[in-house]
């Protein structure tokens, strides 16, 4: 099989074309062409540091209880 995009002669069961990259044939699903793919709305996580300070208030209120 010769490559449509370079000429070269390659494999006739050749996905790709091994010196230029190309396809030999069309792809079976195209992509949609209007916006990304997963555009959909999700919820916002919270800052690390919130969750960092979070976690360093809880501990510490734990230690002063359970030093009494």
């Amino acid at each position: 099989m010769i490559c449509k995009h370079c000429g070269t002669e390659i494999a006739d069961k050749a996905l790709i074309c091994y010196r230029c990259g190309n396809a030999t044939t069309e792809p079976r699903i195209k992509p949609p062409a209007d916006g990304p793919l997963f555009d959909r709305p999700g919820r916002a996580r919270p800052p690390m540091a919130a969750i960092v300070i979070g976690v360093i208030l809880v501990l510490a209120l734990l230690y002063l209880f359970a030093s009494r």
